[in-house]
């Protein structure tokens, strides 16, 4: 693929096949062991893009090549206290397996970028398991790091509580 058969741009709510594309791309993605092995649910299929069209501080980017929707990157805007500025978390970054290695990550995360720079944002967020050397690789390669206010303090950890 080459890149300059690569379009991305951010999801058209009103036009199905866009709505549906994001559907498509994460399910591939979160039925993948490192999205968690399992397909999206049906109650999930059929609510993601209503939920998220619903929320102004989400940023959904699909990348396109020739026609077909090959990767997303879906963010929010939060807010950073100690900065008093808006910061962007990456929650869903996914390309399709046989577009892979093909600069589609980079050009997703690059066009997450410049939104938050457009933004004024003082940084991006992401989470990243461990063992998802590829997927890490990708992030070091765009300049991320693990977070840590002051080495002796040690690094920051990711936690999570479950709720209903």
């Amino acid at each position: 693929m080459a890149a300059t058969s690569l379009e991305i741009r951010p999801v058209d709510w009103q036009k199905a096949n866009e709505s549906q594309a994001v559907v498509e791309v994460l399910d591939s993605y979160a039925s993948h062991m490192v999205g968690g092995g399992v397909p999206l649910s049906a109650t999930v299929r059929a609510n993601l893009s209503a939920e998220l069209a619903k929320r102004p501080q989400s940023i959904v980017l699909l990348a396109w090549s020739e026609g077909q929707a090959v990767g997303l990157v879906i963010a929010f805007e939060g807010f950073s206290t100690f900065a008093c500025r808006p910061l962007i978390n990456i929650h869903d970054l996914a390309v399709l397996p046989k577009f892979q290695c093909r600069g589609v990550g980079k050009a997703l995360m690059a066009a997450v970028e410049a939104e938050a720079v457009r933004r004024g944002c003082c940084k991006l967020t992401l989470e990243v398991l461990e063992n998802n050397s590829h997927a890490r690789k990708l992030y070091e390669a765009v300049g991320f790091a693990s977070y840590q206010l002051d080495p002796a303090t040690g690094r920051a950890l990711f936690l999570e509580k479950k709720l209903g």
